[in-house]
């Protein structure tokens, strides 16, 4: 639901509403740009929304104006506010401010939504390179099996956020330098479970039987052993995923993931850290990290039982008795 409503408020920009009734005219500033004197003002300017003016011009005589859930994007300053920032939580800004007035909870949202989506891209490409790297060792066995573990056990040493560390010296810290260098490294366990798979039902009747009909070792390993042996694929995915985006998180914190002032829940760690009498900043970036990785774990258990083959042996059991 966090996710959703991140999309939606991340459809809106410059805290325009979506629809505005003002003097018997329906008006749509989520898709065009009304100046401020459309709405009584002087200046010919794009309004500001947030002005108590044009708030007040939208309450009377009929008007009125219908704002998304979260009014506010990531990088909006809420200058009409006369609480000293960071100002706790209030009726407009249901999280609070932070240091720099920008309201937390569109900041919370907009993070999340850079999180799942960062996580998922990077649980994709470390299934794909996983899949295959494991199904090629696993199936062909032998050297391919030996050079390819070796070659596997050297580049898992390699001390990945040293590189990242000298990555991000080198080059511009942004999303697409810290997907390509954990992707490099993300793929090495899920090889480790397929390989096992694979090296386990290569050797079956129905492989051999593949092969007496004369099918290829692609048609091989991805119509028939392939479909047998998902079942490591997909209890690994929410894992993966919860470990990307506490990754993420990590190096926002550490200030060696997305560059300031995009949002991101590593960085209102950072920022309630630094403002510890601010509770609210930590707390909402706490409280969205425990709830999204919860539910990621609650996903990835229940995947792991209905998919168990005890689980089928055990329903099986229970069906011949009765």
């Amino acid at each position: 639901m966090l996710f959703a409503a991140s999309l939606f408020a991340g459809a809106i920009s410059n805290d325009r509403p979506l629809v505005v009734r003002y003097h018997g005219h329906w008006l749509f500033p989520a898709l065009r740009v009304y100046a401020d004197r459309d709405f009584g003002g002087a200046l010919p300017t794009e309004a500001d929304y947030l002005d108590p003016f044009i708030r007040d011009q939208f309450s009377r005589d009929g008007n009125f104006a219908l704002y998304a859930p979260c009014p506010f994007r990531y990088d909006t300053v809420n200058y009409h506010d006369a609480r000293p920032f960071p100002a706790p939580p209030s009726a407009l800004n249901w999280l609070g401010t932070d240091a720099y007035g920008r309201d937390v909870f569109a900041r919370a949202l907009y993070g999340l939504r850079s999180s799942v989506l960062f996580a998922f891209a990077l649980t994709l490409s470390g299934a794909l390179i996983g899949v295959l790297a494991g199904a090629l060792q696993g199936y062909h066995a032998g050297r391919v099996d030996l050079l390819g573990q070796r070659l596997i056990e050297i580049w898992n040493a390699l001390p990945d956020l040293y590189l990242l560390i000298i990555l991000s010296s080198i080059f511009e810290p942004s999303l697409a330098l810290l997907f390509v260098l954990l992707a490099a490294f993300g793929w090495i366990t899920l090889s480790d479970y397929v390989r096992s798979e694979f090296l386990q039902k290569r050797a079956l009747d129905y492989v051999r039987a593949a092969r007496t009909l004369g099918l290829s070792d692609w048609q091989i390993m991805w119509r028939h052993i392939l479909p047998n042996s998902l079942t490591p694929v997909i209890t690994w995915l929410p894992f993966r995923m919860s470990a990307a985006i506490l990754s993420l998180a990590s190096l926002d914190f550490l200030g060696l993931g997305v560059p300031p002032p995009a949002p991101s829940l590593g960085e209102l760690l950072a920022e309630g850290k630094d403002h510890l009498n601010a509770w609210w900043i930590s707390s909402t970036a706490i409280g969205a990290l425990v709830v999204t990785l919860l539910l990621l774990t609650f996903i990835g258990d229940a995947l792991r039982e209905s998919l168990s083959p005890d689980r089928h042996r055990a329903h099986d059991n229970t069906q011949e008795r009765s």
